[in-house]
């Protein structure tokens, strides 16, 4: 991403914007999950579109990918420093977003209105 001539929503955009980015972030702000795990709680997107945006967010430096070396290997997926401060942003788009539904006469049916997630501390 190159910071020249950028305002800062688009820069936050970059890093949140892809299809699954936010919900991604949001399951880990509750604890380190696995691959297979992410891939039951995010279930619309595909195995290869899920690994591109993990692998997106890693190298954002939003997630950090930890690979045990065991057979099988195990890999587990957890929240950066960063990545945890994108929390707030992303509580007030759900806010912003369940306001507006209402407003719209539309139901919220949405797993994220069940908790708010917390930075994580490492």
């Amino acid at each position: 991403m190159q910071h020249t001539d950028r305002c800062p929503v688009e820069a936050t955009l970059d890093l949140i914007g892809g299809k699954y980015k936010a919900l991604i972030l949001w399951h880990l702000s509750e604890g380190k999950l696995r691959f297979n795990q992410l891939s039951k709680l995010v279930c619309n997107a595909t195995p290869k579109m899920l690994t591109q945006q993990l692998r997106e967010l890693e190298a954002q430096k939003l997630i950090h990918r930890e690979v045990f070396p065991i057979i099988p290997p195990k890999v587990e997926y957890s929240l950066t420093e960063l990545g945890s401060s994108l929390m707030p942003i992303l509580v007030a788009m759900r806010d912003w977003g369940a306001s507006y539904m209402k407003s719209a006469n539309l139901e919220s049916l949405c797993f994220m209105m069940n908790r708010d997630p917390l930075p994580q501390t490492n």
